[in-house]
């Protein structure tokens, strides 16, 4: 008679542990994080948000009714924008801030990206050196150099009374915007550039057919920097424009048009809302790539 073994059980198979809820104090402790931070943000939105919309209610009342302690419009007067760009020169000055900053934002870009391509990639003696006084030049003030410049460009070049004087030296690159762009260009790998070379690129079709396209956040940022600061020029025009009103710029003649329509609010709102308003719509279309240049986050693959 044999005797038999019985072999134990096997045993079973474990369960995974419940996945515990998160407890109720835990629960309302990230409710009120939430209501807090977008409290927080929900506030300084309303903050930035309110001129806007104060200015805007403004410019569509009536003359009667404009500061007079009435927020909202009885009527919702449109012709007031009518009006005021049919203001004699109005035109003139939308023509003018297009010229200065267009063509303002076109020279910076062109003369600043291939000096900061050089700072960045290029290995020569006194680079540095070089990058020193690139960074030197924005510790001066432009008001510092202002009499001896306009000496130049009224007297020997006889250019006063245009703006020319503003956007010529634009050709000749931009401190900020060089040292902002040769930041960006030391975040691409010198591997792509030492690869276009090796398949006969030279250095100028290596900038403009690798570096170009892979620097476009930095250059968008750049452009919309420069842009902005030609928009928004109020020194340049009124040294060198100021004796002639058919060269003046909107930041300029929106003083002369504040002056003739003192009393008049509503016009005033609405110019001022023409001018401010090419500026928000060229940030909201480009802002993507304004942050991803500002933050320089590097190439992506």
């Amino acid at each position: 008679m044999t005797a038999t073994t019985t072999l134990p059980a096997p045993a079973a198979p474990s369960r995974p542990a419940a996945r515990r809820s998160p407890a109720p104090a835990a629960r309302r402790r990230a409710a009120l994080e939430w209501i807090a931070v977008h409290t927080v943000a929900l506030a300084a939105a309303l903050f930035f948000l309110l001129p806007f919309v104060f200015v805007f209610l403004t410019s569509v009342m009536s003359d009667d009714q404009a500061m007079s302690g009435e927020l909202w419009p009885h009527e919702w007067h449109w012709s007031n924008y009518a009006e005021v760009f049919s203001t004699p020169g109005f035109a003139d000055w939308w023509r003018n801030s297009l010229l200065y900053a267009g063509l303002g934002t076109l020279f910076t870009v062109c003369s600043s990206v291939p000096v900061a391509y050089a700072l960045a990639k290029f290995r020569f003696r006194g680079r540095r050196t070089a990058m020193l006084l690139v960074i030197s030049t924005m510790m001066l003030p432009p008001q510092v150099i202002v009499i001896p410049m306009y000496l130049v460009w009224a007297q020997q070049l006889h250019l006063s009374g245009s703006l020319w004087p503003l956007i010529i030296p634009m050709a000749f690159g931009d401190a900020y915007s060089i040292f902002l762009l040769r930041q960006f260009l030391l975040t691409i790998p010198r591997e792509y550039l030492e690869s276009a070379r090796i398949d006969g690129c030279g250095e100028l079709r290596t900038l403009l057919r690798v570096v170009v396209p892979m620097a476009k956040p930095g250059i968008a940022a750049v452009a919309l920097f420069q842009f902005f600061y030609c928009w928004n020029d109020y020194f340049g025009p009124q040294i060198y424009a100021a004796q002639n009103p058919g060269a003046w710029t909107l930041s300029y003649g929106l003083e002369s048009f504040k002056s003739a329509h003192s009393v008049n609010w509503n016009l005033t709102m609405a110019a001022t809302l023409l001018v401010m308003a090419p500026v928000i719509a060229v940030f909201f279309f480009a802002q993507k790539a304004f942050v991803e240049g500002v933050t320089l986050t590097g190439v992506k693959g």
